[in-house]
């Protein structure tokens, strides 16, 4: 295997080749004309088409007609659907990533790094309904992997707690994501913003969500926060930024034991 330097690599012969096509390892082309298409071309036109449509509307077919070329042709370049679909997720996740600022907040770079995260779901909609088939192996993938650490930088934290973190807080940011990209395509499709809430409902859960058949949900409904008819006054009034906060005070919480309790 060799890359676009021309390096030898037997280390990375057991890679997938889309892993192997982001990193810009590549094999020698089929025969054809040379410089018609790039990969990027082929995965930038893919990517179009699932925002669009969904992910289920990718095909090298429609690919190549959006691109003007024989279905045969992008062959070439990418031999399969799953390589085409490694490359797509890695492309999205190339987003901007903050300078390295020193002694900045580690929680404000968590809270950055989940909210850069939902912002993915939400700009590509398609992302979500890939199924998480490992660790991540792509260059961008790995660059906010490398982001996230950089938050714990200095936390008296093992590699493997490191890691869980990041886990924790990428998951928060994969499920919050889900929904709201839920909720926006809900809402493109004609339903009211209120359904959400179940605002529309409220008297008719009072009256269905009695105290004998559920004894702690009839409180929560009579109150009317169930269907945000009426909100508690708290510092964080919206059920991302509290889950978020909740968490961190979790991570601070664990950070404080340590300190008290070193191993």
């Amino acid at each position: 295997m060799r890359n676009g330097d021309g390096m030898d690599n037997a280390e990375l012969q057991n890679l997938p080749n889309g892993v192997l096509l982001s990193w810009g390892f590549v094999k020698q082309q089929r025969r054809g004309p040379k410089g018609e298409l790039s990969v990027k071309q082929i995965v930038e036109a893919a990517i179009a088409i699932a925002d669009k449509d969904g992910i289920s509307a990718v095909s090298m077919s429609r690919i190549a007609q959006s691109l003007g070329f024989s279905t045969m042709s992008l062959y070439r370049y990418i031999d399969s659907k799953e390589d085409l679909l490694t490359l797509m997720q890695d492309t999205i996740c190339e987003i901007s990533i903050p300078p390295d600022e020193p002694n900045k907040d580690w929680r404000e770079m968590m809270r950055e790094y989940v909210r850069a995260t939902v912002g993915v779901f939400l700009k590509h909609p398609w992302f979500g309904d890939l199924p998480v088939s490992g660790v991540p192996l792509t260059p961008n993938n790995l660059h906010i992997v490398d982001w996230a650490l950089r938050s714990m930088r200095e936390l008296p934290l093992n590699d493997y707690e490191k890691l869980s973190m990041v886990l924790l807080l990428s998951s928060y940011a994969r499920s919050s994501g889900l929904i709201m990209r839920d909720m926006d395509r809900a809402v493109q499709q004609g339903s009211a913003p209120e359904a959400f809430s179940g605002n529309v409902y409220t008297d008719a859960l009072k009256t269905l969500v009695t105290p004998e058949r559920f004894p702690d949900l009839s409180p929560i409904v009579q109150s009317g926060v169930y269907t945000e008819e009426n909100n508690f006054d708290t510092p964080v009034n919206n059920d991302f930024d509290f889950g978020l906060e909740r968490i961190l005070d979790g991570i601070e919480h664990y950070l404080s034991s340590k300190t008290k309790n070193p191993s």
